[in-house]
């Protein structure tokens, strides 16, 4: 069996998306495509369910998965046993633009002499399975159970608080404005189409939306960041939340507004997970690197991660 194939079976399964799956593998999504339709054919079975929202596993899939991830654990064995402490420090980072990633970034500059890994699954749920199967080291995420609940030998800490913006176009009635509280968004709509029910960015959101009376919507096909800016940059009425990390690009005539929120900021509760057991020698650097968020009492973020 191909483990390239196999591989790309199982980031494909862990990201949900042939798209979020080819960017973890550094290949391009036809490559990802044309892997599984050979596996596909190798075994004479169906393994996803192209959806509207990515790829979903089919019952052939699912009872493939654990043997997948048992070659893929061997094969991690066989080439750690040849290399001792060589092994790039595998690190996912929920996305390519968000705010972990300038964390590994900075960890990065600080230790030059690690090798580092950088993927991107789905959802926290997919990333502490993936931590707790040893496909990945450590993980960036908004954790919505308490650690208490966590699987055995799965360990987190809060490790960074990241200030959410409000995104306008020129024309929206907000636009002008230098900050803007929770409060004064009351009755303005916020549009957020890729805010996927069960996520725990959605979970976040909800809670925000909850506690301050705030309109977020999450009609309509999610086609990502280009589209949604394209809109909001039309839109007298549409506004959308960003963390003010995240980098975003757009057309210099959309003359978009990031505007901060403030009294109280809200703020994207960040978490590092880790295997409790996990030897890998630059775990603890990362940890150490990281260290924990200042508390401010002139913030916002939800019960569950308090």
């Amino acid at each position: 069996m191909d483990l390239d194939a196999v591989r790309t079976f199982v980031a494909v399964a862990d990201a949900g998306q042939f798209r979020e799956a080819a960017l973890a593998l550094s290949v391009t999504q036809q490559a990802v495509s044309k892997r599984v339709a050979a596996l596909e054919k190798d075994l004479g079975v169906r393994l996803f369910t192209r959806t509207a929202r990515g790829a979903r596993l089919a019952v052939d899939g699912q009872v493939l998965l654990p043997h997948a991830r048992d070659l893929l654990r061997a094969e991690e064995r066989a080439a750690a046993s040849v290399r001792p402490g060589r092994r790039a420090l595998r690190v996912d980072v929920i996305g390519r633009r968000l705010a972990p990633v300038d964390l590994v970034r900075d960890f990065h500059r600080a230790h030059p002499e690690v090798a580092l890994d950088v993927v991107t699954l789905f959802d926290a749920d997919a990333a502490i399975a993936a931590v707790r199967s040893g496909t990945i080291d450590a993980s960036f995420r908004a954790l919505t159970l308490p650690a208490r609940r966590l699987p055995d030998g799965i360990e987190a800490a809060r490790v960074h608080d990241e200030p959410v913006q409000l995104l306008t176009g020129p024309g929206h009635a907000l636009a002008a404005a230098r900050t803007i509280t929770p409060a004064q968004l009351a009755g303005h709509r916020i549009w957020m189409p890729g805010n996927v029910a069960g996520t725990e960015w959605a979970a976040f959101y909800d809670d925000l939306g909850s506690a301050f009376g705030l309109t977020i919507e999450v009609t309509g096909p999610d086609f990502g960041a280009e589209p949604l800016l394209d809109t909001i940059a039309d839109s007298p009425l549409l506004a959308t939340f960003v963390g003010d990390q995240t980098r975003m690009l757009w057309p210099a005539d959309h003359d978009l507004r990031r505007i901060p929120v403030q009294d109280p900021t809200p703020v994207y509760p960040h978490s590092l997970i880790w295997r409790g057991d996990n030897p890998h020698p630059a775990l603890g650097l990362l940890r150490s690197h990281l260290g924990s968020p200042r508390p401010d009492a002139d913030t916002w973020t939800p019960k569950w991660a308090q």
